[in-house]
């Protein structure tokens, strides 16, 4: 017969007291933070612009993050910005129906996200837009960053408080600055847009202070290469300054980041010790970058001790949520309807591979539309995409995504001959390599310490020094670009496209897009040589709209299109061109060259 110890109540008051001390020093919680950004309303798992299924979409987020909010942690769903451009789902709730609830609203009130950045491409929507979403929204916008002129306090919330399972959490909000250098001054309105590094020095401190938290994120629509675009670490306004804030700033346990499309999973040394992580997922909701952060309490320190780990995790695997898409199947098929209404006809096919290498029929439609618009001189436009082709046949209202991918508005400003000159030389130094000899590349490659192309590690493609949306080219006047020349000499203006003389000290009438118009990409001010600020005493006219709007409805007059390259402008040496053309070709469509040579391989019997 066993006997049993009768222990005093003392003695048991005691023990439970100890056990439940202990309980409380190792109280563990794990939470789960889970960041988008730059999905360019990829709202479903299906491409509008294209017609066929996407890799990604926040259907698949919802699916995600149910499957991790059932699990036993607590989850933090975050967002950093571009979220009202891209895909046409957002320009139709953006633009043809306005005064509606915007879907993207609805979808991320159902989704439970707790807060979100603006980006440069929600502000590039209008003020009519943002400011109607933002007070759709049943979580803060932020933007610390983005100040009324008029009292210099924060035009959005500069940063939220969250609390899980009793741990503090601040999450800060910075834009990228740049946005002044891109989009026309109505857009911004009432706006001016700080140095981050500047505004973090400013609130960390404040937050710090009055708020107390466990945790600290930025949450940051800027992204990681402060030298991108020949800035550097010093420059004012860095687009780019996420790392600089997390390597300058003391006190973010996370930075979360985006605008570059990149996707980021690394630590930097803080500047008082210890490490920052830089989290952030590419684009498209192609993927979300996540933080799983386990928090131990320290009841003697009071301070909870943390372990963090970052990953991205890819969509492609993740099955859409069957809820979510039951839920918007009505919005899904009035957007379908609406992409799939036919404008006219294209007589043949246009793709912008042609327009990376020289003279092509699907930018100089644009030129053509430019010009016939506003009755100026010379137009200017660019290859926006490098892989997009509107084929022979019927064309949709999802086909002007492809001709025009950004909300531009149309401007007509006044250039003198020798300012449109400098413009062409920059454009055309950062397009192409200055070649010795026909083995040499046309284009312009971002080069590896051997000097050879070098891949992106991301998008595995080969990567361009600059993004084709910057390569420039004009209609109406007719010249040549010599690129056994030097940068900055290798433009020869012969004529106007009427056969008129072009003169470096005419002014002349220019078509051209209002992120250029603005400044942005440094033709104007860099290449053309006037200055940020007078920029603006330049403009003749602005359009309302978007240019994508008026290039529909030019087509929709027009009924049927026959695109053609004007044939206005050339590359000699021309057998060098041809050679280097060919070349970089493969290096930029290889998967095109293969299908293509394997194709072709099929029709002669080999």
């Amino acid at each position: 017969m066993r006997k049993f110890v009768r222990i005093p109540a003392a003695c048991r008051v005691f023990l439970l007291l100890s056990f439940f001390v202990a309980a409380l020093n190792a109280q563990t919680v794990t939470l789960k933070v889970i960041e988008t950004t730059d999905v360019h309303g990829a709202i479903f798992p299906y491409d509008f612009i294209n017609d066929k299924p996407a890799p990604g979409s926040l259907a698949q987020v919802a699916a995600f993050v149910k499957q991790e909010r059932s699990k036993h942690q607590e989850v933090l769903l975050l967002d950093a910005g571009d979220i009202l451009q891209g895909q046409p789902v957002v320009y139709y709730y953006n633009f043809e129906r306005p005064l509606t609830r915007h879907l993207y609203s609805r979808v991320m009130n159902d989704l439970g996200y707790e807060a979100a950045t603006v980006g440069n491409h929600d502000i590039e929507a209008g003020h009519l837009v943002y400011d109607k979403f933002r007070g759709e929204l049943n979580f803060p916008w932020l933007a610390a960053n983005a100040v009324r002129t008029a009292d210099g306090k924060p035009y959005f919330k500069p940063y939220v408080i969250i609390k899980k399972a009793g741990i503090k959490i601040a999450v800060m909000g910075m834009i990228t600055p740049a946005i002044p250098s891109w989009l026309p001054p109505q857009i911004w309105e009432g706006m001016q847009f700080e140095d981050m590094i500047e505004t973090a020095r400013k609130w960390l401190p404040v937050i710090r202070k009055k708020e107390k938290p466990d945790l600290v994120f930025g949450l940051f629509h800027s992204g990681v290469d402060a030298n991108y675009g020949g800035a550097n670490a010093e420059t004012p306004r860095n687009e780019n300054a996420s790392q600089l804030v997390a390597a300058r700033v003391p006190g973010f346990d996370i930075v979360f980041v985006g605008h570059d499309h990149h996707g980021w999973n690394f630590n930097v040394p803080g500047p008082r010790g210890g490490n920052v992580m830089i989290l952030g997922a590419s684009s498209d909701a192609r993927d979300v970058a996540v933080a799983t952060i386990l928090l131990t309490y320290d009841r003697k320190k009071k301070t909870w001790q943390k372990e963090m780990t970052g990953e991205r995790v890819s969509m492609a695997g993740i099955r859409p949520d069957p809820d979510f898409l039951v839920r918007y199947q009505a919005q899904f098929d009035t957007v379908k309807q609406y992409v799939s209404r036919r404008i006219g006809r294209f007589t043949q096919t246009v793709s912008t591979r042609d327009a990376m290498f020289g003279n092509s029929a699907f930018v100089d439609l644009v030129h053509r539309i430019q010009l016939q618009l506003t009755g100026a001189d010379i137009s200017v436009s660019a290859p926006l995409s490098r892989n997009a082709t509107i084929a022979a046949g019927p064309v949709y209202v999802r086909d002007m995504f492809k001709l025009y991918k950004y909300e531009n508005l149309l401007y007509t400003m006044n250039l003198t001959g020798a300012e449109i000159l400098g413009f062409l030389e920059y454009s055309y130094a950062n397009w192409f390599n200055q070649m010795t000899g026909p083995q040499d590349h046309l284009l312009n490659f971002r080069l590896g310490d051997d000097g050879q192309p070098v891949r992106s590690a991301s998008s595995g493609f080969y990567q361009l020094a600059t993004p084709s949306y910057n390569f420039d080219s004009m209609g109406g006047i007719t010249y040549t670009v010599d690129v056994s020349q030097p940068p900055g000499k290798r433009v020869k203006i012969e004529s106007l496209s009427s056969g008129q003389p072009f003169e470096p000290d005419k002014t002349y009438k220019v078509a051209i897009n209002s992120y250029r118009g603005n400044g942005g990409g440094g033709h104007l001010t860099v290449g053309a040589g006037i200055a940020k600020e007078a920029l603006a005493d330049r403009i003749v006219t602005a359009t309302e709209r978007d240019l994508r709007y008026f290039l529909m409805k030019w087509i929709e007059r027009e009924r049927v299109v026959t695109p053609r390259a004007l044939g206005n402008w050339q590359v000699v040496p021309a057998d060098w061109w041809q050679a280097g053309k060919a070349r970089d070709f493969q290096l930029l469509y290889e998967s095109v060259a293969k299908q293509a040579s394997k194709t072709e391989g099929v029709k002669s019997g080999n």
